[in-house]
């Protein structure tokens, strides 16, 4: 039987992989992106319909999502549409609750911030983590700069894409390798998330706020429109809670233990074999 302790009995060598910086901002990261994930869906609930283009409205058939609900013989039931196919998402979207109090909202009380309808509330904590959030990015981007980070780690370089089928095939068969630096994948998928999906989220935000967009009309420009911006936003949010689950399911299958002593100490179990520098420990 296969061994599925975290650490194999030949053990390679305890290497200083996080720094306090990474590990700061990792965790400061995780706290923002629960509230502003939570709060920003109960800003989506004041109206849970999202549009490609400069304007909405009755006049415009431009939704491409819309979350509500519908009176039928049955009664009233929850209804998603897509790119115009309609889907019955009662008890999840649209409609959830108990039989005797309904709760007629785009997403359940359960899954925002506040659990009841307060737009106002949700707007003061969205806006508060999102500039904590941009704060600790600037951080992050600053102290992986200096330290060598984001060149050693995050950018990728020709051979990582030339190695993908083997790290997907060693990923598929959880056959991890504990190196110094990331593998492949988690270069891509971490130069995605730094340089691409924190960008957008942060300037596709920024679209939607009308005094920014006094200041910067470029952003109206680039994003084409609010509406657009917004759209954007809502994908790329949707983007950030896919990862996150890989995120969990990746430390899972490779060790939580060693994963998560990495990103609360800075050392980190490399896989024997692992040539030696100095600093490690046994």
């Amino acid at each position: 039987m296969a061994d599925t302790t975290d650490e194999p009995a030949a053990k390679g060598p305890l290497i200083y992989r996080q720094s306090i910086w990474t590990r700061g901002t990792h965790w400061i990261w995780a706290i923002c992106l629960f509230f502003l994930l939570l709060s920003g869906l109960q800003i989506f609930n004041a109206h849970p319909t999202l549009y490609i283009g400069q304007q909405s409205g009755f006049a415009f058939d431009n939704a491409i999502l819309d979350i509500g609900a519908v009176n039928t013989p049955e009664g009233p039931r929850g209804r998603t549409t897509v790119f115009g196919r309609e889907f019955d998402t009662t008890g999840v979207l649209g409609m959830s609750g108990t039989a005797e109090r309904p709760a007629f909202v785009g997403f359940p009380g359960s899954v925002t911030i506040p659990s009841f309808r307060d737009l106002a509330t949700g707007r003061v904590v969205h806006f508060f983590f999102a500039w904590v959030f941009v704060a600790t990015m600037f951080v992050w981007f600053l102290a992986s700069f200096i330290n060598g980070h984001i060149k050693r780690d995050i950018l990728v370089r020709p051979r990582d894409l030339a190695a993908v089928p083997r790290d997907v095939a060693d990923h598929a068969t959880l056959k991890f390798k504990h190196g110094r630096t990331y593998g492949p994948l988690q270069r891509i998928s971490y130069f995605g998330v730094f340089f691409i999906l924190f960008p957008l989220i942060v300037l596709t935000g920024l679209t939607m706020s009308p005094t920014m967009d006094a200041g910067w009309p470029w952003l109206l420009d680039i994003f084409g429109g609010r509406q657009t911006a917004r759209t954007i936003h809502f994908g790329v949010m949707v983007l950030l809670v896919t990862f996150f689950i890989v995120h969990i399911i990746m430390v899972v299958a490779a060790g939580p233990i060693n994963e998560l002593r990495s990103m609360i100490t800075g050392w980190y179990r490399a896989s024997p074999g692992t040539p030696g520098s100095e600093g490690d420990k046994p």
